[in-house]
């Protein structure tokens, strides 16, 4: 079946056709980093890293760009605020933002392009702009024309007589109020470079305009972003990059926010949870199954019983990977082919709640193999279900998570197994001498800890439970 997409500048769902056969070629708006990531900025990340993986899965060869905004407006006021200079609050966010791409297991992308490292492509697009009419100089400002361009506005569907183009600080000399800027003049005190039209910084969209058209070309398949994106800066991208004779994304894009009571989680609203502080409440693995396995265009609601709740459809998943593991010997490796209803789901705009519905049925028929000491079957099923949860990136015998490096409480995961194993063997010891109250008050206690306990045929145990 042929991978359909939901395309916003068509407003419905479309076949998948790219450009080169075999090939696709995604750009994703990535960190503006004032400041570090809340789960909101990740799960664009999330949602696109599933993508990625399953065009690699279907054979195609992926080029990801995914782009660093290390200028704008709110790094320079951030850098005013705390007296600090703007580069270095830019370059501790965009490690902040990596530590939270890599804790919640996203690929690293193709490219990872800074903005201030394409100033000459961003001249270069501004002269080609204003040599075909699409913008102007003034003030030392160069500002985009939107009467210029036609199409201005299809993505956003908007009526150019009703538009409230945002306008920043200085933005003087303008011919029309909608028109917005693609180079900010330069003011005392802040970052500067100097071009035709004298000293200043980048506009936020021209920066993507320009480093689309560096590592993808004129022409690339999927743009990918955020729903807050539509307007202005995807708009806006599409009219300086095909003013600039650029065909551009063939495909639009966007995921749905993460809210909290009702509204977008955002840091200038004061409603964010940053990624760095769930890390260590919550096992990243879980986090990823509780952002990346809701649909992609869906709304994701903030609360900590929506979390306790995938934690707990989590536990069911892994707990069967280790107790067929267990019973196979050795590790059982992931299917070569996904089972055909996981593949028709994700083929259907990336539908991971109906793919996820196909892995907690296989699970459901692997325990009953298990009950039947079907080992064969178990073994089967668990194959399939590695290789559903590998596209998903969330199969915890990989190596980034079985590797431990990123769970939850890793740094002291040795100890507490030493510590628990002593308790166990206590609880061995009245088992043998047949003290059942002794045993099953241990087990209790443990249990209530937050600790599970099961008695395998290679002997007790223990994993974290879901937290009461």
């Amino acid at each position: 079946m042929t991978i359909r997409l939901y395309d916003t500048s068509a407003r419905q769902i479309r076949d998948f056709v790219p450009l080169t056969a075999g090939c696709v070629s995604i750009y994703l708006c990535g960190a503006t980093v004032q400041a570090a990531p809340h789960i909101g900025h990740i799960r664009s990340g999330l949602n696109f890293d599933i993508m990625r993986r399953w065009f690699a899965h279907r054979g195609y060869d992926v080029t990801f760009v995914r782009n660093v905004t290390d200028i704008d407006d709110k790094i320079i006021k951030k850098s005013a605020e705390q007296g600090r200079p703007w580069w270095s609050i830019g370059y501790e966010n965009e490690r902040a933002f990596n530590d939270g791409y890599d804790a919640l297991g996203c690929l690293p992308p193709t490219y990872e392009p800074r903005a201030t490292g394409h100033i000459t492509e961003m001249i270069e697009m501004m002269r080609g702009l204003i040599e075909r009419g699409h913008a102007y100089a003034a003030d030392g400002n160069v500002y985009f024309d939107v009467r210029s361009f036609p199409g201005y506005l299809e993505l956003s569907n908007q009526d150019l007589d009703d538009l409230r183009q945002p306008s920043g600080d200085n933005e003087t000399g303008k011919r029309d109020k909608r028109d917005f800027a693609m180079w900010k003049a330069s003011k005392p005190g802040e970052p500067s470079w100097e071009t035709p039209w004298g000293r200043g910084r980048p506009g936020w969209h021209l920066e993507c305009s320009a480093m689309a058209h560096k590592y993808l070309g004129t022409a690339f398949d999927i743009h990918g972003g955020g729903i807050d994106l539509i307007f202005p800066h995807h708009e806006n991208e599409i009219a300086q990059a095909k003013g600039y004779g650029d065909e551009f994304a063939k495909y639009w894009v966007h995921n749905g926010w993460v809210t909290m009571a009702g509204e977008k989680m955002s840091k200038s609203l004061g409603n964010s949870v940053l990624v760095s502080d769930m890390v260590k409440a919550w096992r990243p693995i879980v986090l990823r199954y509780y952002l990346g396995t809701p649909h992609y265009r869906s709304m994701i609601e903030y609360s900590e019983e929506a979390l306790r709740e995938a934690e707990s459809a989590f536990a069911r998943i892994e707990g069967f990977v280790q107790r067929v593991t267990e019973k196979a010997g050795e590790t059982v490796a992931p299917a070569a082919e996904v089972p055909p209803a996981f593949a028709e789901a994700m083929d259907d705009d990336l539908g991971v709640p109906q793919a996820l519905a196909i892995i907690h049925t296989t699970v459901r028929q692997g325990n009953s193999a298990l009950a039947a000491d079907d080992k064969e079957a178990a073994v089967a099923r668990l194959a399939e279900v590695r290789a559903m949860l590998g596209v998903l990136g969330l199969d915890p015998l990989d190596d980034h998570w079985a590797g431990g490096e990123s769970d939850r409480g890793d740094d002291l995961h040795g100890v507490v197994d030493t510590l628990v194993r002593l308790v166990l063997d206590q609880r061995q010891s009245a088992r043998d001498r047949k003290d059942w109250t002794a045993a099953d008050a241990i087990r209790d206690q443990l249990n209530q800890s937050g600790l599970v306990i099961e008695d395998s045929p290679a002997g007790p145990r223990w994993t974290l439970g879901p937290r009461q």
